[in-house]
């Protein structure tokens, strides 16, 4: 019988440890969700703040425009 209480207060002893782990680990995963969340929404800011000349440069980048279009659209948008 005694033996049995032995080994029930070394259980109580490290549950506090476990339950500091546990509420550490909460308390980070709240932060990284709270930072993702920021990022997440400042990179969509950044893309709708582009200007048109800056989409136009990126097109012609990827090559979905030629220089020729490039050119043209730009004198527009300057113009």
């Amino acid at each position: 019988m005694m033996g049995d209480m032995d080994h029930f207060g070394w259980g109580m002893g490290f549950g506090w440890l476990f339950m500091l782990l546990f509420w550490i680990l909460v308390i980070l995963g709240v932060i990284a969700l709270v930072k993702w969340l920021v990022s997440t929404s400042s990179n969509r800011d950044r893309r709708v703040g582009k200007t048109a000349l800056e989409i136009l440069k990126e097109r012609y980048a990827r090559g979905e425009i030629d220089r020729e279009e490039f050119e043209q659209k730009k004198r527009d948008l300057q113009g």
